[in-house]
């Protein structure tokens, strides 16, 4: 009869958790009990003789001011804890010294494993870490079971995530590097007397963050970005996350995008289809004043991102939202920021939500972080994952051009080749042809299902835009073959799948008129 510990290291995570388990209580055989104070959890729930379901967050194992070490509160066998979200506050086992008090101190896993000293530890998380100071393996041991991300894609419970590198780079104009050289040391000269504060102030402006930031890259990002989303629009609709180092460069970037698209942006919160979530402080410069928004606002544009129906189309952060935030109409990420680790591999993830028809969701890069996110995801090669964590868009062209081929092959031998100006008379000849075919109603609609899911991923690149009339007709020819088929809601959910491909349908208009 073991007790039950359940840790989390939020508040609202702990709460949500709880109110599953307290549901469940005539399953369980009794009432689980959550702590609400450090002093009911080392006083009360936790001494006992047996059983109980315990639900706690990490912090209430932190020090009272008088103490040096947590005290034990079982020496129990019988016990075991369950931590979630293990690669966030389950570390820290190494003593540092504090620069403040000169005392040594510990992680908070330190405490509960103080706490707990014979207690069974079992862990979930979706981003296992392997640092030297962070390694889950080496605080859990091995792993029970593995759910890898091509199960997790094969099961329907995710799609998988495409990647596109579109890398904005800055020539540098070597002519007038001498004059930006004299310019600085002007600058500097006039405003910091200090020599080692002038070489502070160098190493600040030459840092990646002011490269990242130069004006002139803002605003190829913005043009390109704008373009990017409206074509990926087309084929896929959805809402987009614009990723970016800093605050400051949320705010520009911001700017850069609504003097192209002006009516994107509104004062309100309520109102635009553009908006920057981001902390806010009383001290910020004016630029940014404009873009702070309380806790009921910031509740309020989280609707709004959710919502696929609401004209909030685009959000621009720096670290908000991209752990722990699910919005399932997401499907593209811009990412314009340096990000390794858990956090790049967390990031990503908030695209491969299943939504409707979403084949794919897609990861855009616009500064250069394929090694890193290689590097971050070899974990879960190393749990043996069966399946690639993302997927190069190239990989999505390739299956569109194979599809496309089938398709042809097909139809021969009908002559097709004037479709874009007579596509309405060589429908009933291709509709014939494909029906002398063996099975030929399903394996032709099937192929075009999967093109045009394809381009779908990679209708934002050269290649693929340059195929999509061909795609649209294609589309066209299969339309009727589905049409009233009467069958299960699964091909009702092809048929609307179709009915999305805007850029198709648009240019098969354009063909027939």
């Amino acid at each position: 009869n073991p007790t039950l510990v359940m840790v989390t290291d939020r508040q609202d995570l702990d709460g949500q958790l709880f109110g599953v388990f307290a549901g469940a209580g005539d399953l369980l055989g009794e009432t689980p009990k959550q702590a609400n104070s450090r002093a009911e959890l080392r006083e009360h729930l936790l001494n006992r003789p047996s059983g109980g379901i315990i639900f706690t967050t990490i912090q209430k194992f932190g020090l009272d001011a008088d103490e040096n070490k947590f005290p034990v509160l079982t020496d129990r066998h019988n016990i075991v804890v369950i931590a979630d979200e293990a690669h966030r506050t389950q570390y820290g086992f190494k003593a540092k010294i504090d620069s403040e008090s000169g005392t040594i101190k510990y992680g908070l896993a330190k405490s509960l494993r103080d706490a707990l000293p014979n207690a069974t530890f079992l862990a979930f998380t979706g981003t296992p870490i392997s640092q030297d100071d962070r390694d889950t393996q080496a605080v859990f041991g091995e792993y029970v079971s593995v759910y890898d991300i091509q199960q997790a894609v094969e099961d329907g419970a995710t799609v998988p995530i495409y990647y596109e590198s579109r890398l904005a780079k800055i020539n540098l104009d070597v002519s007038a590097l001498p004059k930006v050289d004299q310019e600085v040391e002007d600058i500097l000269d006039s405003e910091i007397a200090d020599d080692r504060d002038k070489e502070k102030a160098k190493s600040q402006w030459s840092a990646l963050e002011a490269i990242v930031g130069t004006d002139a890259r803002l605003q190829e990002i913005a043009e390109d970005l704008i373009a990017h989303y409206e074509t990926r629009s087309q084929t896929q609709p959805g809402k987009a996350m614009i990723v970016t180092m800093s605050r400051d460069i949320c705010a520009r970037l911001y700017d850069k995008i609504v003097e192209i698209r002006p009516d994107w942006h509104s004062d309100d919160h309520m109102k635009g289809a553009l908006k920057v979530v981001m902390t806010a402080s009383a001290s910020d410069k004016a630029y940014l004043q404009p873009h702070h928004t309380n806790k009921s606002q910031k509740k309020d544009l989280e609707k709004r991102f959710k919502d696929p129906e609401d004209p909030l189309r685009i959000v621009i952060v720096r670290d908000m939202w991209l752990t722990g935030f699910d919005a399932p109409c997401l499907a593209t990420m811009y990412i314009d920021k340096p990000m390794q680790g858990a956090n790049l591999a967390q990031a990503i993830a908030r695209v491969n939500r299943v939504f409707k028809d979403k084949p794919g969701g897609l990861v855009v890069d616009y500064i250069g972080i394929a090694p890193q996110l290689k590097e971050a995801l070899a974990t879960y090669s190393a749990a043996k994952g069966k399946g690639r964590p993302t997927i190069d868009s190239s990989e999505a062209l390739r299956i569109l051009k194979e599809k496309i081929q089938v398709a042809r092959d097909m139809l021969a031998p009908v002559d097709w080749s004037d479709f874009k100006k007579k596509a309405l008379q060589l429908i009933p000849a291709c509709l014939e042809r494909v029906l002398q075919h063996e099975d030929g109603k399903r394996r032709y609609a099937d192929t075009v299902l999967q093109m045009t899911k394809a381009f779908a991923l990679c209708g934002t690149l050269d290649d693929a835009l340059e195929l999509s009339p061909e795609v649209a007709f294609h589309q066209a020819v299969r339309a009727p073959l589905v049409k009233g088929d009467g069958g299960g809601e699964g091909e009702r959910r092809d048929v609307n799948f179709e009915l999305q491909q805007l850029v198709s349908q648009a240019v098969v208009g354009e063909g027939v008129a």
